[in-house]
């Protein structure tokens, strides 16, 4: 029986279309490896720590799940391209750079990070102003310290969700259209409230930025003191609970990260974020 008879589908399609000995030349250093289709536009970018190991995980890729897209990139693609690298730190930074760039239709992270949302904490006529956005610049006449940006934006979201809830318990929110005008972009929100206790205020910023949770305590603390927000106290907990874990998935994290990186401050651009999360990990 002919060698190529014994190979699986997968295998000896691999083969037919980029070589029977396309894995065997490649190089074991880190890289980056890049698929093309048909039309020549690239669909797929990938990193290795090995690349003739990780490519050949497609040439053997089976029936399983997990194997999926490695199947369909393999039946999509009609070039493979790859780029050896000084070290895998450098082949994740590559990576993520060329998919913010190119944007290649399979892959998904890295890809939106122009979605990656901060959120903006300052004062206006004795108003406490919170905002919710991606972009943070057409809020620049407010003089918001920004956090973040969040590599989460559902995590982030409900943070702020929960924010506006237990805040609203605690002082008055203001109407929109009493807030100061600003150029408003799509998925962003500006808040504002009057009336809040003053610990509140004073410990906010310190929650955004990871340094100490002492908010939370604080809002169960004036909570317990509102017969409102205690008939409604499973959705008091539920909003507190939320919080903590942003505090402790995201905040805290983007704290470590730039403390390990060296990175003063509390905010990021969401171009750098990815960058500054793969430094950081390696880094440690």
């Amino acid at each position: 029986m002919p060698a190529f008879a014994r190979l699986s589908l997968s295998q000896a399609q691999f083969d037919k279309k980029f070589g029977d000995d396309f894995c065997q030349r490649l190089p074991t250093s880190p890289g980056i490896y890049r698929f093309y289709d048909a039309r020549g536009e690239l669909i797929y970018v990938g990193k290795a720590k090995n690349l003739r190991q990780r490519l050949q995980s497609y040439r053997n890729a089976g029936r399983k799940k997990k194997e999926k897209k490695q199947r369909l990139l393999t039946k999509e693609a009609q070039r493979i391209e790859f780029e050896v690298l000084a070290s895998e730190e450098e082949a994740l930074l590559t990576e993520a750079r060329l998919i913010q760039e190119k944007k290649p239709t399979y892959n998904i992270q890295c890809a939106y990070d122009f979605l990656y949302p901060a959120i903006g904490c300052g004062s206006w006529d004795a108003h406490l102003l919170l905002s919710f956005s991606n972009q943070p610049a057409p809020f620049s006449s407010l003089n918001l310290s920004w956090f973040g940006v969040f590599r989460s934006r559902p995590r982030a979201k409900l943070a702020f969700t929960s924010l506006e809830f237990l805040l609203a318990h605690l002082g008055h929110q203001e109407q929109r259209n009493r807030l100061p005008q600003v150029q408003n972009p799509r998925g962003s929100r500006l808040i504002g409230f009057r009336q809040l206790p003053t610990s509140i205020q004073e410990t906010l910023p310190w929650y955004l930025a990871g340094t100490e949770a002492d908010l939370l305590s604080e809002l169960a603390h004036h909570l317990l003191r509102k017969p409102a927000a205690r008939r409604r106290a499973e959705e008091v907990q539920m909003h507190l609970t939320q919080l903590k874990h942003f505090y402790q998935t995201d905040t805290q994290q983007l704290r470590r990260e730039l403390q390990a990186t060296g990175r003063p401050g509390s905010f990021v651009a969401s171009t750098e974020r990815d960058q500054l999360h793969i430094r950081a990990n390696f880094a440690k």
